[in-house]
């Protein structure tokens, strides 16, 4: 069965970092694309970053030199450092699958629960 489970956040001071974990059980990253999406209260879901099968990472204009995609094979987890946080980027935050080669809108068939992150002072 192919899961994958959010974990990190919590809140932080505007400025401040948090990583979240997406651990993914059931398939390998070797084969699967994964995508970091938010969804901030009574916004639709935002695209944000994404990292390829085959390693390559992409950002959406609104984290750009902000966060990092990274990916541990061997603990088949992707990660999402975020550094410089703003109010803004208050949202629950959710990890995603695509088997499709590319990740950038990709259609997206496997999705965490989500967690909360919080930007507040």
């Amino acid at each position: 069965q192919l899961m994958l489970v959010e974990s990190g956040g919590g809140l932080v001071q505007p400025g401040g970092s948090l990583r979240l974990s997406c651990a993914a059980s059931g398939f390998s990253l070797d084969y699967y694309a994964i995508g970091w999406f938010r969804q901030a209260p009574g916004k639709g879901r935002q695209e944000i970053t994404c990292i390829s099968s085959s390693g390559y990472p992409h950002y959406f204009d609104s984290v750009k030199g902000r966060f990092t995609i990274s990916r541990d094979m061997a603990k088949n987890t992707v990660y999402l450092q975020m550094n410089k946080l703003i109010p803004e980027d208050t949202a629950v935050y959710y990890c995603a699958a695509t088997d499709w080669a590319t990740c950038v809108n990709a259609e997206y068939d496997y999705w965490g629960q989500g967690t909360q992150v919080t930007v507040s002072s």
